[in-house]
């Protein structure tokens, strides 16, 4: 061979090898949680990024009746299809909060954890939908029953919901997609820890952490409900745990919440974290002592909160120590909510910095009717995607 061909040989083998190691970085997740309270989406070109749509919910009781045909769902998987972008996987959310028992009866014995999984197949095949969502909150306990159903009686469900996961990975296959709805607060990861979360994700495709209602009627003192270090608390519980950081998906709240505080020990504070609130819940049944609540940015304003409102959207402040925006009323009223700005924020701060794998909301039509927190993690994505593309065109360059 002659010499000067052979060089010429060897660098052309050089540069395609040099090339072929490139690695384009994957593009994050976007899951956005389509709901039956406020079942409407923005236009297609705003759903650039949304790679998954989890549609929420079905009822987790459906699937434990053998050779079951009747999946009841509030819309269909061809009408929510139609209205995201062509590549966007369809999911079926099963579950949610309150929705517990279909789960505990499920995950019981072999035999029942076989025909609710063997359901779930028949369901996807029903309604055509690319994979499911277990949203059960929570194995193990600390759901909306815990004074009535004590935790003691669920720690059973502990090391039945890998158990439970492994029956339905199963059934659906390699291919469908099987994701799972996580706690975000470390006192309801009572199922995920370091023993059992290596079992779970074997059959899992990734988990959506709930890094939202981080305050909420069971606490006492104020803090924020989907801040950045709660948030950043929850993620590396899960890391911790073995999971890995490109399997974790942060979660973001489309909506608003406020609690009713005592008044002397918030109004002597210059910020009003950590300040005692009125009793919230029920501490013999658990019930809501009415002294919390709140709304999307789609729903009307309680009438009996409005004035209040108007102000923490005028006034409110960011925290830039704990990561979140609030405001405190002098009428007793603590509002903790995200801004578009807030969930910007969140993007270097919690995303780039944990390495993770994607973003979620609760949920996409909790944001109409202007979609501006929607806008915000389309921003943030956005410049992900320019930032990635930018750093692969460098190193081909390079070349």
């Amino acid at each position: 061979m002659n010499i000067k061909l052979g060089w010429q040989l060897l660098l052309c083998w050089l540069s395609l090898t040099m090339a072929s190691n490139i690695t384009t970085k994957k593009p994050l997740r976007c899951i956005m949680y389509f709901t039956g309270q406020h079942p409407v989406a923005p236009p297609v070109d705003q759903l650039r990024h949304v790679t998954h749509v989890a549609i929420a919910f079905m009822s987790p009781g459906v699937f434990n009746t053998p050779e079951n045909t009747n999946y009841p769902l509030f819309t269909t998987v061809k009408e929510v299809r139609a209205l995201f972008p062509k590549q966007t996987k369809v999911l079926i959310a099963i579950g949610g909060w309150g929705d517990t028992l279909g789960f505990s009866v499920a995950a019981l014995t072999e035999e029942t954890r076989q025909i609710f999984a063997e359901n779930v197949a028949s369901m996807l095949r029903i309604t055509g939908a690319d994979g499911v969502d277990i949203d059960w909150e929570y194995p193990g306990g600390n759901g909306e029953d815990y004074k009535k159903v004590p935790n003691p009686t669920k720690s059973w469900e502990i090391s039945s919901y890998p158990l439970l996961l492994s029956q339905i990975r199963t059934a659906i296959g390699p291919h469908k997609i099987l994701s799972a709805a996580v706690p975000g607060l470390p006192r309801d990861m009572l199922a995920f820890t370091s023993s059992t979360l290596p079992r779970i994700m074997r059959h899992l495709d990734f988990l959506n952490v709930m890094t939202y209602d981080l305050m909420n009627r069971r606490d006492n003192k104020t803090k924020h409900h989907t801040g950045v270090q709660l948030s950043i608390e929850a993620i590396q519980a899960y890391v911790s745990a073995g999971v890995a950081p490109q399997d974790l998906n942060l979660g973001f709240a489309f909506y608003t919440k406020y609690f009713r505080t005592e008044h002397d020990s918030c109004a002597s504070k210059a910020m009003p974290l950590g300040c005692p609130t009125l009793l919230l819940e029920n501490p013999q049944t658990g019930e809501d002592m009415g002294h919390a609540g709140g709304f999307s940015w789609h729903d009307s304003v309680p009438a009996e909160v409005s004035k209040s409102f108007m102000k923490a959207l005028e006034q409110g402040q960011y925290d830039d120590k704990e990561g979140g925006y609030y405001f405190w009323d002098e009428e007793d009223l603590w509002w903790t909510f995200d801004t578009a700005d807030a969930i910007k924020r969140k993007f270097p701060l919690i995303v780039d910095k944990l390495k993770l794998g994607g973003v979620f909301a609760w949920g996409l039509g909790e944001d109409a009717p202007m979609y501006e927190h929607l806008q915000a993690v389309n921003e943030g994505l956005d410049e992900r995607v320019s930032v990635n593309n930018d750093n692969n065109k460098k190193k081909k360059d390079e070349l």
